[in-house]
């Protein structure tokens, strides 16, 4: 893909279902944005505007064992 190149239309809307499922599948922005050589900005923005719940930033906490 490459930086400073835009993406409209069915383009977009296409990566924007991939990124998508690749999110949701567990994958990282960081390791997104890598793998399609774009910047981390770039694929949150896409995420976003695909209506993706994001991650809170961090890993997950362990919880309590039930007393």
């Amino acid at each position: 893909m490459g930086r400073r190149k835009q993406i409209t239309g069915a383009a977009r809307e296409t990566l924007a279902a991939q990124l998508r499922t690749d999110y949701e599948g567990g994958s990282s922005i960081r390791t997104l944005a890598h793998s399609i050589g774009c910047s981390y900005r770039f694929v949150h923005r896409i995420l976003t505007e695909a209506g993706v719940h994001l991650r809170r930033r961090g890993r997950p906490t362990r919880s309590r064992p039930a007393v």
